[in-house]
C-alpha cells in the first residue's frame, strides 16, 4: 500500500469473511464468560449476530447495538478472564464496521475478537503466556486467504494496548508472514 493512502477498498463478502473469522475466534471463550455470567447472554448475542452479518446479513442498529451490549457485559463480569472473553464478543460484532481506511487502528477491528479471546484464555490458566502463543496459534489456522489479503492492506498494528495490544501484533506480524491459498 502506497504511504499516505486514505483508503482501503473492502467488499461486503470481505467484510463478511472477516467477521465470520472474528466469530469464529471469539465462539472459542465464549464458555469463560459464560461460566463467570450464565445468565448474560449479552456476547452470545453480539456473537450471534456477528455470524448472522458474516452469512449475508445486514449491517445495522442490531449488530452495533449487540456490540455494545457485549463491551457492557464485560464491564459487569467478576472475572479478568470473564471481561476479555466479552471483550472478545464485542470485537465479533465490531469487525463488521471495519472502516475502509488506512489506518493502523484499523487492524484491531480485524485481530481483536482473536488477541481478546487469547488474553481471556491466558487468564484463565493463571496467566499462563504459553496458553496465549497456543491460542494465538490455532487463530492463525482459522485466518482465511481473504482474512489475510484485507489485513494486508492496512498498515501493522499499533504500539500500546497493554497485553491485549501485544497479542493483537503478534498475530499481525504471523498473518502478514503467511502465504495461504484459497
Amino acid at each position: 500500500m502506497a504511504e499516505g493512502a486514505s483508503e482501503v477498498a473492502l467488499s461486503k463478502q470481505e467484510l463478511r469473511e472477516v467477521t465470520a473469522f472474528a466469530a469464529a475466534c471469539a465462539e472459542m471463550v465464549l464458555e469463560v464468560f459464560e461460566g463467570d455470567q450464565p445468565d448474560d447472554l449479552r456476547p452470545r448475542d453480539a456473537i450471534g449476530a456477528a455470524w448472522e452479518f458474516a452469512r449475508g446479513g445486514e449491517r445495522g442498529k442490531a449488530l452495533r447495538d449487540s456490540a455494545w451490549a457485549a463491551l457492557k457485559a464485560a464491564k459487569n463480569a467478576d472475572t479478568a478472564a470473564a471481561r476479555e472473553a466479552a471483550r472478545a464478543a464485542m470485537s465479533a460484532a465490531g469487525a463488521a464496521y471495519l472502516h475502509p481506511l488506512a489506518k493502523a487502528t484499523q487492524v484491531k477491528h480485524i485481530l481483536g475478537a482473536g488477541a481478546y479471546a487469547a488474553r481471556a484464555a491466558e487468564l484463565v490458566a493463571g496467566d499462563d503466556r504459553s496458553v496465549g502463543a497456543e491460542h494465538l496459534e490455532q487463530t492463525l489456522h482459522r485466518a482465511t486467504p481473504v482474512v489475510v489479503d484485507v489485513l494486508k492492506r492496512f498498515p501493522t498494528a499499533p504500539s500500546g494496548g497493554g497485553r491485549v495490544g501485544e497479542l493483537i501484533r503478534s498475530l499481525d506480524t504471523d498473518l502478514r508472514s503467511l502465504t495461504l491459498s484459497e
